[in-house]
């Protein structure tokens, strides 16, 4: 069984079902080694993010994922614009949900059913509900979603159709959270969480797998949104098992992006702080990275910190433009997923030569409104 740790005070628990947070309320991290990376083994899988199973911690020989996969990952990494050949985007809405929290669903939901699991609750702007709710259902395990009443219906669609339980919150995301949270220690049932729960940045990590086969190394710099920092800490945490490896020789760069309307977290940077204090969410049209109290700021942070990245805030309108504008190189992409582009347009003015920068396509544009 998986040890836990709290990020905060640095107490041990076993890992259960139930176990969600520490005592403290503090999130947990994986108590774990760095996982030393056979590249050879990686072709004895199939062509998904399954092929670097043998990192992550399941049981030696685990084959739980073989009944749960949908050949999530493995999604395609294409030059942006023949103009700008160093810059790539990586098509994560190629998925089989529509977004990359398939990376993280997957894992997360192979491990609730190696505990036996038979009920998750999870809290969601939409894309991690629809990702939790499409593999409940591959596992058999019923659950419930909390969303907001205001989230796009066409992700509320793709949930009920997964057979999940909605269940509607009026107030704000950390008020949805909440109520989810209430709901996990009434029923005393499995908190899927993308934020909370650490097996899901086990998935997420696979992007940077990814992008170094795909590069044969790493690139400079990783345009990242943020909210809750699920990809963000998964391609940090990805790219340091690589470094730690000797497979790559520096970590990329994090230029971590964020709504100017609900940017706690640049907030935190500009005032050089360890960690971010809750801001009001203003609203902004980047619904999926609109957490105006992340519970993981201070790994965020750190992240960002240590790999000299950056933090850029984007406004309302370059949002939309930005949406517009790589429509037009024929990435159709949901209203969030739009402000990566808007903060790679901010960023490449200040960008070093020859750069070579990745872009995460997130979610794909038929899920917004």
């Amino acid at each position: 069984m998986n040890q836990l740790s709290c990020n905060h005070c640095g107490k041990k628990y076993e890992m259960t079902p139930t176990l969600w947070k520490c005592d403290c309320g503090g999130v947990f991290n994986l108590v774990k080694d760095t996982p030393k990376i056979d590249v050879t083994a990686w072709d004895h899988y199939p062509n998904s993010l399954w092929r670097y199973v043998e990192t992550m911690p399941f049981p030696k020989g685990s084959k739980t994922w073989e009944t749960v996969t949908m050949g999530e990952g493995q999604s395609p990494l294409i030059v942006l614009d023949p103009n700008e050949p160093n810059t790539y985007v990586k098509v994560d809405y190629m998925m089989p949900t529509l977004s990359f929290k398939d990376r993280g669903a997957a894992v997360l939901m192979t491990k609730a059913k190696e505990l036996g699991v038979t009920k998750v609750i999870a809290d969601s702007s939409g894309n991690a509900g629809t990702a939790i709710a499409a593999y409940s259902a591959r596992c058999g395990i019923a659950c419930d979603i909390y969303l907001s009443d205001q989230t796009s219906p066409k992700k509320v669609a793709q949930i009920k159709a997964h057979g999940a339980t909605i269940k509607e919150i009026h107030g704000t995301r950390e008020d949805i959270a909440a109520a989810a949270q209430k709901a996990v220690d009434e029923e005393n049932v499995f908190y899927a969480s993308h934020v909370y729960n650490p097996y899901f940045f086990q998935g997420t990590k696979t992007y940077a797998y990814e992008i170094y086969e795909q590069l044969k190394g790493a690139p400079d710099a990783l345009i990242i949104p943020v909210g809750n920092g699920t990809l963000l800490l998964g391609a940090y945490y990805g790219f340091r098992e690589l470094f730690e490896n000797g497979l790559i020789h520096k970590i990329p760069k994090i230029v971590a992006v964020q709504a100017k309307n609900c940017a706690p977290l640049v907030k935190a940077y500009q005032n050089e702080e360890e960690s971010a204090s809750p801001v009001t969410n203003k609203g902004t049209v980047a619904e999926g990275i609109a957490i105006a109290a992340p519970a993981r700021s201070k790994q965020i942070l750190e992240a960002v910190y240590k790999t000299n990245g950056t933090f850029i805030d984007i406004e309302e309108e370059e949002i939309i433009h930005a949406r517009s504008k790589l429509s037009e190189k024929g990435f159709y992409v949901e209203v969030t997923s739009a402000i990566n582009f808007a903060g790679y347009m901010k960023y490449q003015y200040q960008k070093e030569s020859e750069e070579t920068i990745i872009i995460p396509l997130c979610g794909a544009g038929i899920k917004s409104t």
